[in-house]
């Protein structure tokens, strides 16, 4: 569970946590893609149950967007996280191992004979920052993708695609208000989710190595896939509610059609109108797809 004393110090050394972080930019880049590839069909399906209440199941969702927008329709808003998710995924990966290198050294002054690997409080905080790193990204291209799936289908679409819904954005209120309209709650989003999806990972990698006696490069890929998987089922229970929240401020109206004003005002007409099963419309196929997902995440 994390690298040893005599490693740690060759590292600090020689200058090697940026070499390291640029390798870690990398892998996340790849397990980006990989993310893209196994879990944007059924993610549609997410942000049209959360955002609207016409559909009672899944089922009945995925049907009703078969039947009337076709096949293709279930990649719509594809675009945007395929170009960003990579770029994503790298900052969550190399930001997380830059804090956990950094809590490393600490722990290694603080205590030279070591060990110098994180407790599981550390693992947290390395995650929810490396969350909160992201959130500069992942809040505006999440924010067009939604946009993009929850238009009118037909010739009375809002948007032309990815560049001509950042322009339209940007338009409404600038680019802080418009393009990062329920950013707030990305950051409380992104923080809950990372910290308790790499904490999560740790856990498992951590109880696998005590329990078989083995070394963290010694835990098969399959078993790293598995754990990965585990991890992303944690990360959305964890924060599934601001999830939702995020989505019905990113599919909101702008002027006198806007029915959110605020992070706090959605959870609460949220919670009047549906009470808690509001916070958790759309759970079922977003827990469908967390475990192949995050395990291809983790696998690449």
């Amino acid at each position: 569970m994390g690298d040893s004393v005599e490693v740690i110090e060759a590292d600090v050394a020689n200058g090697g946590n940026w070499a390291r972080t640029a390798k870690d930019l990398f892998a996340g880049a790849a397990g980006g893609v990989a993310q893209v590839l196994l879990g944007k069909s059924s993610d549609i399906v997410k942000v049209r149950l959360q955002t609207s209440s016409k559909y009672p199941s899944a089922v009945s969702c995925a049907s009703s967007i078969l039947q009337n927008e076709g096949p293709l329709a279930f990649y719509k808003g594809t675009l945007t996280p395929l170009i960003g998710i990579g770029a994503c995924v790298s900052v969550q990966f190399g930001a997380f191992h830059y804090a956990r290198r950094a809590f490393e050294e600490r722990n290694l002054k603080a205590n030279p004979a070591g060990p110098a690997q994180l407790s599981y409080g550390q693992y947290y905080l390395a995650g929810a920052f490396a969350g909160l790193t992201n959130s500069v990204l992942s809040g505006p291209i999440e924010h067009v993708r939604i946009r993009l799936q929850t238009q009118p289908h037909g010739a009375d679409r809002l948007y032309n695609g990815p560049v001509d819904c950042v322009k339209k954005l940007s338009a409404h209120e600038g680019v802080l208000r418009g393009l990062y309209r329920g950013q707030a709650v990305t950051l409380w989003r992104e923080a809950q989710a990372y910290g308790v999806w790499f904490l999560s990972f740790e856990y498992l990698m951590a109880l696998d190595m005590k329990r078989n006696n083995v070394k963290r490069s010694d835990i098969s890929s399959y078993k790293v896939a598995f754990y990965g998987g585990l991890a992303g089922e944690a990360l959305w229970i964890a924060s599934y509610p601001f999830d939702v929240v995020k989505s019905k401020m990113q599919s909101d109206g702008f002027g006198k059609d806007q029915t959110y004003k605020t992070m706090r005002d959605c959870f609460s007409q949220t919670w009047k109108a549906e009470g808690w099963r509001g916070f958790w419309r759309g759970i079922g196929p977003t827990m469908f797809r967390a475990m192949p997902v995050s395990a291809g995440t983790f696998a690449v």
